[in-house]
């Protein structure tokens, strides 16, 4: 079995990710292919896409969300993501055990004498007049049912977990401040989410497979548990295990792949990119080696924007009063730190506008 070395994953991922060549998609079709932008932080999403996107215009993504084309909504790892209406309706009810099971761990013993079943009727009875609302706002409605738990806990586990919500705008329009307002899916989106298939098979799993892989492959089935948050997919790799081919990483991990996905010469040369906090590019794996050395791997759930140059984890990223403010986590050529004060004088001109082209680049 073929075995693919790290730079040789980088490279794939980087071209999977849209972050080799910035693509010419629409904002749509990006989101879709990326199986989603995780979006806790309201903001981030627009620079991930512009660094993916030759002609990114952020007001198109604006007008995604309010025309309800794409959605902010709980999924994967029961984190916020960006997705596209048709992707939230089909893969929702195939994370509810695992959303519900992650809120248990956490909630288990305020939870304990409260029937689920119950309290997700409780929640869509309250959401049933199509008036948004916070989860505080459900919350406190809730505890006059089950006093016990509080507001917090069940206004929590209702809206992260048992009733499938959209967070409405403006919350996540380009450069607006606005608190969470929930909505029921269904009621933003026109219709019902898909339900689980009744034959018991798994197309959904098996579509979560195949979409996964073109995203982010190679992969071990332990990166496509990491990223979707989903234990039990075993059944819906070994279903499409005949589509796929194999290979091994330099720690003999199996890795599968879609066949005719890009597997770049691994001397392919990577440009400087800017990502934002929470990239799934980083997040959408167990093992990360193939992008963030292990040192510098609690940078990728600390929230910290980075920086990548050949292709890694190279720099952290701020802004400062207009000014874009890299900080290298190590030392960087000469020719890194044009590439990079180049990339950060664009970075910087979109945040404002144009009104900024500022970048400062600390000593590595």
């Amino acid at each position: 079995m073929t075995v693919l070395d790290t730079r040789t994953l980088n490279r794939a991922t980087l071209a999977r990710q849209l972050l080799l060549d910035r693509a010419d998609l629409p904002v749509r079709d990006a989101v879709a292919h990326l199986c989603g932008l995780q979006a806790q932080e309201p903001q981030e999403p627009f620079v991930g896409l512009w660094s993916r996107l030759r002609a990114f215009d952020a007001a198109a993504l604006s007008d995604l969300l309010t025309g309800r084309r794409l959605v902010r909504t709980i999924l994967m790892r029961r984190t916020v993501h960006l997705l596209t209406a048709e992707d939230a309706l089909a893969w929702r009810a195939r994370h509810d055990a695992m959303l519900r099971q992650r809120m248990l761990g956490t909630y288990r013993r305020e939870l304990d004498s409260v029937d689920l079943d119950e309290l997700a009727a409780a929640g869509r009875a309250v959401m049933a007049d199509g008036q948004p609302r916070s989860m505080g706002e459900i919350g406190r409605v809730l505890a006059e049912l089950w006093p016990a738990p509080g507001p917090r806990v069940l206004g929590e586990m209702v809206v992260a977990a048992l009733v499938p919500m959209v967070q409405l705008p403006p919350r996540g329009l380009w450069r607006t401040k606005a608190g969470v307002r929930n909505a029921l899916l269904s009621s933003w989106l026109g219709r019902e989410i898909d339900p689980p298939a009744a034959n018991g098979s798994d197309p959904v799993g098996e579509a979560l497979v195949r979409r996964y892989l073109a995203a982010y492959g190679p992969a071990a089935s332990a990166d496509l548990r990491a990223w979707c948050g989903l234990a039990g997919l075993p059944a819906a790799v070994a279903a499409v295990r005949p589509e796929l081919v194999s290979f091994r990483d330099e720690r003999g991990r199996e890795l599968l792949d879609l066949p005719d996905a890009p597997r770049p010469d691994p001397g392919t040369p990577a440009p400087v990119r800017f990502l934002p906090a929470f990239d799934n590019a980083i997040l959408g794996y167990q093992d990360r080696g193939r992008i963030i050395d292990d040192a510098h791997r609690g940078l990728s759930v600390a929230g910290a924007r980075v920086v990548l140059v050949d292709g890694r984890v190279s720099a952290t990223w701020t802004v400062e009063d207009g000014t874009v403010a890299v900080t290298p986590l190590g030392r960087l050529s000469g020719a890194d730190r044009d590439e990079v004060a180049e990339q950060g004088r664009a970075l910087a001109a979109f945040l404002s506008d144009g009104e900024s082209h500022r970048v400062r680049i600390g000593d590595g």
